[in-house]
């Protein structure tokens, strides 16, 4: 078992402003219905650098409930019509959304898409009008990460060691 400093960070109002504009030509964010193959491979593609392992462990029929879960909202951004970026809600039912994985495959990272897309999936989860959105990060995360988070409007409420599986 490994030590893991996990910062747990919430955001309580809306994003302020309207959206931001796409910093590429092409790029279409939009909430989507994927099928466990399609909705792993971007997975993979985001997570293996990153260590997420979550929805792989999941027997297939679990993950398939989750997919199609109303309580589950999946935002997907594309690229000429291909899958750069993964942005998972959980709960989005109740007045407390989690965002559970965010992220770009590598490739896509370092050009502003990642505030681009952070900041437009939140604008459309609030228009839920949840209480609050929070979500947990970690020492695997991308280096920018708790930084990307800060500047769409997050704010740190703990910080705690845990203990996983290395």
């Amino acid at each position: 078992m490994v030590q893991l400093l996990v910062t747990y960070m919430e955001m309580n109002v809306r994003p302020a402003g309207e959206p931001l504009p796409s910093p590429v030509e092409n790029a279409v964010l939009a909430l989507e219905r994927l099928e466990a193959e399609q909705f792993l491979s971007l997975y993979r593609a985001v997570g293996e650098p990153l260590r997420w392992d979550q929805r792989l462990l999941m027997p297939a029929q679990d993950l398939d409930a989750f997919l199609h879960s109303p309580s589950t909202a999946i935002y997907v951004l594309r690229i000429e019509g291909q899958p750069v970026g993964l942005c998972e809600f959980h709960r989005i039912d109740t007045a407390d959304i989690e965002l559970t994985h965010f992220g770009l495959i590598p490739e896509m990272q370092g050009r502003r898409l990642g505030p681009y897309f952070l900041n437009g999936a939140l604008h459309a989860i609030w228009d839920r009008a949840p209480d609050r959105v929070w979500l947990h990060t970690d020492e695997w995360d991308h280096a920018k990460a708790q930084e990307t988070y800060r500047r769409a409007g997050f704010s740190v409420f703990d910080r705690k060691h845990e203990e996983v599986s290395g």
